[in-house]
């Protein structure tokens, strides 16, 4: 085994240990205070009514009144993940927690991991049809090709929100100086 076989065999030991202790890489938390039952009188019941007849009224109102307007949905099906080939989606999940770990990270954007079982491409753009209205975004991941070029376009055409596919499109980092 070469020295960097050997890095790399290091490198996946200890993932695997660091994935176990932490049962994955990103969690939910809120963002509003929480300090007794008045303050979830606010933000649950019977508080949130109100905004919900808003956005009843006026659907873009989502974007301004809910967590919409910051959080995108990482969806795969799994059958192309990147050096490991079709795996399926229960696999596929790690890479998409990891990327919604980039998205916070790098650019403070709220990210959900969505992976599934869909093989069918009309079914899948369907998928993303049905889940729009929680997202501000959707970023297309790990899907084999012709397949993703026709989920994208598709999903471009119907859906009202940002649809992009980093694998077909490629991935930038934009790094400038702090002056």
């Amino acid at each position: 085994m070469s020295e960097g076989e050997a890095a790399t065999e290091e490198w996946y030991k200890l993932s695997m240990n660091l994935h176990r202790f932490y049962g994955g890489k990103i969690e939910v938390i809120p963002k509003v205070p929480v300090r007794g039952l008045r303050d979830l009188s606010m933000w649950y019941t019977p508080g949130v009514a109100e905004p919900s007849r808003a956005i009843s009224g006026s659907p873009e109102l989502s974007f301004e009144l809910t967590s919409r307007w910051n959080t995108i949905a990482v969806v795969s099906d799994g059958t192309r993940v990147l050096g490991l080939g079709k795996v399926g989606p229960e696999a596929a999940y790690p890479v998409m927690e990891g990327k919604a770990l980039l998205f916070k990270y790098l650019g403070g954007v709220d990210a959900v991991p969505l992976v599934h079982r869909f093989t069918n491409r009309d079914d899948f753009v369907r998928l993303l049809e049905a889940i729009e209205p929680s997202f501000g975004g959707i970023n297309l991941e790990d899907i084999e090709k012709p397949k993703c070029f026709y989920i994208l376009d598709e999903a471009r055409r119907r859906l009202s929100i940002p649809v992009w596919h980093d694998d077909q499109q490629g991935t930038a980092t934009l790094c400038w100086p702090a002056s």
